[in-house]
C-alpha cells in the first residue's frame, strides 16, 4: 500500500510539474501575443480567422497519444479567443431561431466560454450589427436551400466595407452527431487562403440563368462548384444563386468578374460572399497515433538541454570579464 500511494504521491507532483511547464508557456504565448497587437496597431478588425484554422490543422498533424482531439481544438480556441480581447473589442452577434439553441452553443464553442455574445431573433438584425461594428463577428444558420427569405442575400453588395463569410462551423464536429447544426461566421474583412478552403458565389442573372447553368459554366471555366440555394425575387426578374466553389477566390478575382463575359452569358454577375477553411473530418479527429518512444524523445531533448547550459556557462564567463 506504502509504494502505490508513494508512486501516486510521485505521479501527481510530476502532473503539477508540467501544469507549471504549461502554465510558463501559455504566459510566454500571450507576451507573445501583445508583441502581435502592436504590429497590428491601425488595423481595424484584428481576428484572422485563416491563421486560426491553420493552427488546428498543425496541431491535429503532430498530435500523438489518446488525448481527444477535439478536446485539443476546444482548448486552443479558448486560448485563442482570449488572447483576442489583448488586440481590441471583440463581441458576436447570433442568430438564434425561435426554440433553437444549436446556433448559439456554436458560437459559444468557437468563440470562448467569457467572450460577450448578443441574440437576435432575425438574421438581418444580427447583419445589421456586424455591419454597423456592434458586433465583430456574426453568427448565422448555414443556408438552405429552401429558405424563403435568405439571409445571404443581404450581403451581396460591393463595398468593401460588406460583411463577408470568414468560417464556418463546427471546426471539429462532434463524433457520430448526424444531426449536429452548421452555421456560418460574417465579418467585413478579406479572406485570406489556407490550401483547405471553399468559397461561396453569389451569382445573379436577368436571362433566367439557372443554378445548374451556372455550376456547368463554372466547371468549363475548371471551378468546381456546387449549388446550395436559391432566391427570386417576385417583383424583379432577377435570380439569385448561392454555389459553394472548391479553393480560395479573392474578392477581386478576374475570371470572376469577366464571367459574364467570357461565358457569353449577358446580364450575369459573379460576386465573392467570402469563404472558408474546410472543417476537421471525422477521421482526422477520431484518429489516434501511439505516442513516440519515450526514450527516443529524452535521447533527442539531451543535445538541446546540454547546449543550453554550455550557452549559459559562456554567458557567465563573459560576465566575469
Amino acid at each position: 500500500m506504502a509504494d502505490k500511494t508513494t508512486t501516486l504521491d510521485a505521479l501527481r507532483r510530476e502532473i503539477d510539474r508540467i501544469d507549471d511547464e504549461i502554465h510558463d508557456l501559455v504566459m510566454r504565448r500571450t507576451r507573445i501575443v501583445e508583441d502581435v497587437r502592436n504590429v497590428k496597431r491601425g488595423e481595424r478588425i484584428k481576428i484572422r480567422p485563416a491563421r486560426e484554422a491553420e493552427i488546428v490543422y498543425r496541431l491535429m498533424a503532430r498530435h500523438r497519444g489518446p488525448f481527444p482531439r477535439r478536446e485539443l481544438v476546444r482548448i486552443w480556441r479558448e486560448m485563442i479567443v482570449a488572447t483576442l480581447s489583448f488586440e481590441g473589442p471583440f463581441s458576436v452577434a447570433v442568430h438564434v431561431p425561435e426554440g433553437d439553441t444549436g446556433i448559439w452553443d456554436l458560437a459559444r464553442d468557437q468563440y470562448g466560454s467569457f467572450t460577450p455574445m448578443t441574440r437576435h431573433a432575425n438574421p438581418r438584425a444580427a447583419i445589421q450589427a456586424v455591419r454597423d461594428q456592434q458586433a465583430t463577428v456574426g453568427v448565422l444558420p448555414l443556408p438552405r436551400s429552401d429558405d424563403t427569405d435568405p439571409w445571404w442575400r443581404h450581403l451581396m453588395t460591393r463595398s468593401a466595407m460588406a460583411p463577408r463569410v470568414i468560417a464556418r462551423l463546427p471546426i471539429a464536429p462532434a463524433s457520430g452527431r448526424v444531426d449536429q447544426p452548421e452555421a456560418l461566421v460574417i465579418c467585413p474583412i478579406a479572406t485570406e487562403p489556407t490550401g483547405r478552403d471553399r468559397t461561396y458565389l453569389a451569382v445573379d442573372s436577368e436571362n433566367g440563368l439557372t443554378a445548374e447553368q451556372a455550376v456547368d459554366a463554372l466547371r468549363a471555366m475548371g471551378i468546381e462548384t456546387r449549388a446550395v440555394a436559391s432566391w427570386r425575387d417576385d417583383d424583379s426578374p432577377l435570380r439569385f444563386h448561392l454555389l459553394d466553389a472548391a479553393g480560395h477566390f479573392p474578392a477581386d478575382d478576374r475570371r470572376l468578374a469577366d464571367f459574364g463575359e467570357t461565358q457569353n452569358l449577358p446580364k450575369v454577375h459573379v460576386l465573392v460572399l467570402g469563404g472558408y477553411a474546410e472543417p476537421l473530418t471525422a477521421e482526422e479527429l477520431d484518429k489516434v497515433i501511439a505516442v513516440d518512444d519515450a526514450p527516443a524523445i529524452a535521447k533527442k531533448a539531451a543535445p538541446r538541454k546540454k547546449t543550453a547550459t554550455k550557452k549559459t556557462e559562456k554567458k557567465a564567463k563573459g560576465r566575469g570579464r
